[in-house]
């Protein structure tokens, strides 16, 4: 699937798709899910090493960590 197909897919343009993957945008929650959704995984799988590498004092529960 290219970026752009998956862009048409979401109802977003292929910029769009290309600052997200790129880390450069923060989708909507909306977003997120259509997108996890259309590639067959959940919204975690798809951005949680991202979120954990940009908020460290958060452990892969969702809590403070030291």
């Amino acid at each position: 699937m290219t970026q752009a197909d998956l862009a048409g897919e979401v109802g977003v343009t292929r910029q769009t798709v290309v600052a997200v993957e790129a880390g450069d945008y923060a989708p909507s929650v909306y977003l997120a899910l259509a997108i996890a959704a259309r590639l067959g995984v959940t919204v975690e799988q798809l951005f949680g090493e991202r979120l954990e590498a940009d908020r460290p004092g958060l452990s892969t529960n969702g809590k403070a960590g030291l």
